[in-house]
């Protein structure tokens, strides 16, 4: 029986009165595919749904998406908005929330365009745009380059790399997992050096002061996940 059988049939285990029970899960609509692709505002697949319908499945609930854009989040999950936002960390999202236990991994990288000399660490990009993403940020840059770090914000990491193949910048720094999905992909316009890992840690999920779960619950049900591999099934989807 696959890990996902068998979350499903715990949920199937659980009283019917039980099971009309919701997961409110916030996803940001600035978010790529693999993590997340979005159809008339609403969030279609990626990693993001699979996680938040397996963490449901393992609290006996049913997952129910909110998107919004990354200037909203902050606001809706402290309001009760949504329950819970996952694959952040706490110095990314200020606010008084609960931090679940992390389990999601996460690696960020610097890549170069090809047609820009090749960097040998993350020193030699002092002083130069790096693509960056809004809202997001990476304080080994900041303690490697201090006033060196330049960010060029964006949108999305896939605006950014889009700057990259049109020469508006030189460097980009992303999760590992969406450059390794865009090449994947066989992206045509991106021709860069291997890139450099700046960072790898796992990220957590943000649990809203005022929802209906306790972060008792949410680090229960992760602990579900971890234990039956669940979460390196859905990422093996993606690679």
């Amino acid at each position: 029986m696959t890990n996902f059988k068998l979350l499903l049939a715990m949920v199937l285990a659980i009283p019917p009165g039980l099971q009309a029970a919701e997961l409110s899960v916030l996803v940001d609509t600035s978010t790529d595919m693999p993590m997340a692709r979005f159809e008339r505002g609403r969030l279609a697949e990626g990693i993001h749904k699979d996680i938040g319908e397996a963490l449901a499945g393992a609290m006996g609930r049913t997952a129910v998406f909110v998107a919004l854009p990354r200037k909203r989040i902050v606001r809706a999950l402290e309001d009760g908005g949504a329950d819970v936002l996952c694959s952040y960390v706490p110095e990314w999202l200020p606010g008084s929330f609960r931090w679940s236990r992390a389990f999601i991994p996460i690696t960020e990288v610097l890549v170069t365009a090809r047609s820009a000399p090749r960097p040998r660490n993350v020193i030699d990009v002092s002083g130069q745009a790096i693509g960056t993403v809004l809202g997001y940020s990476h304080p080994e840059l900041d303690d490697a380059l201090g006033k060196g770090f330049i960010r060029d914000d964006g949108f999305s990491s896939l605006a950014s790399l889009r700057k990259l193949a049109a020469g508006r910048l030189r460097h980009v720094v992303t999760a590992k997992l969406f450059l390794d999905y865009r090449l994947k992909l066989g992206d045509p316009a991106l021709a860069l050096h291997p890139p450099l890992a700046v960072k790898s840690y796992l990220g957590q999920c943000a649990v809203s002061p005022k929802g209906k779960v306790t972060l008792a619950e949410v680090d229960q049900a992760i602990g579900r996940l971890i234990a039956e591999d669940a979460i390196t099934t859905i990422f093996a989807r993606y690679q």
